[in-house]
């Protein structure tokens, strides 16, 4: 009956077209880069381009990809982002098994919870945080873009809230035949830990992927730019020297689409990631949020 009132009604269809009006706000603008990608220099610079290429042409996408920088920059985001994803999850899974346990069992468990939730709300600033990454020697290093950001701990404290909703009869279980806290964690808990571990690992992918100030902070060599980083000094900074343009092909070619192909290419990546850890996302958000 509550269904079929109509203040539901209203509130559902107020609801939907909402969702939909954002959802079409998203996807307008990736349409519109895209269709810049596809189209000519003059209607690009003309601001003649919608939702639809105008003069379709490939240019864009054929410099794109034979700038070897613009590759190599892919070639580092990539193994940034599979190295720092497989990284975080290592991490969180080791840091998330003990503190999901009772202080009976892991006397000093608040003691590292507090440290974590300290860590969290509390940093030294950007200055120190510069200076340790000298004095550990990682300026001008790939491992720069990996290891100060292996630690989130907004995920190691999901993850841990998954773990407590994991009945401890399977724990005792595989304690009692023997098995130890390594092969529990490894063999029990993170097989059926599916939602909360794909919830991670695409937070840590996104974060990777998207993450382009490290990178202009603390690599001088463009070279070694991942793809964020690249396209910041190319579209923000407008610094079209990393393209290694001739004269004939800046007579045939915008800053306009080149822009566009490379924002709609690296972007790519992460939308066809995304349906695939889809279905287990909200899942993973919501478990071992609710307790009875």
């Amino acid at each position: 009956m509550y269904h079929k009132t109509t203040a539901y009604r209203i509130f559902n269809v107020f609801n939907i077209c909402l969702l939909v009006f954002l959802s079409i706000m998203c996807i307008v603008p990736l349409i519109h880069v895209l269709a810049v990608s596809f189209s000519a220099k003059s209607a690009a610079d003309a601001n003649l381009v919608g939702l639809w290429p105008v003069q379709f042409s490939l240019e864009a996408y054929k410099k794109t990809m034979n700038n070897p920088i613009f590759l190599h920059s892919i070639w580092i985001s990539v193994l940034r982002t599979v190295l720092g994803t497989g990284l975080t999850l290592l991490i969180t899974f080791l840091a998330a098994y003990p503190l999901s346990k009772e202080t009976s069992v892991f006397r000093s468990r608040n003691v590292y919870s507090w440290l974590f939730v300290f860590s969290m709300i509390f940093n030294g600033g950007l200055v120190p945080f510069y200076m340790v990454i000298q004095k550990i020697h990682l300026m001008d290093s790939f491992w720069v873009l990996v290891l100060p950001g292996a630690v989130n701990t907004f995920l190691v404290i999901l993850m841990l809230n998954f773990f407590r909703g994991i009945p401890k009869e399977m724990e005792e279980a595989a304690l009692i035949d023997g098995a130890g806290h390594f092969r529990t964690l490894f063999s029990i808990f993170l097989p059926i830990s599916m939602p909360s571990i794909a919830t991670i690992a695409l937070f840590s992918m996104v974060f990777h992927w998207n993450s382009w100030f490290d990178g202009l902070l603390y690599l001088s060599n463009a070279k070694d730019y991942p793809l964020a980083t690249f396209l910041q000094t190319v579209i923000i900074q407008k610094d079209m020297s990393s393209m290694s343009m001739s004269p004939k092909e800046m007579e045939l070619l915008s800053q306009t689409t080149v822009n566009a192909a490379q924002i709609f290419i690296g972007a790519a990546p992460i939308l066809i990631v995304y349906p695939f850890l889809q279905k287990y996302f909200v899942k993973g958000m919501t478990l071992g949020s609710v307790k009875e």
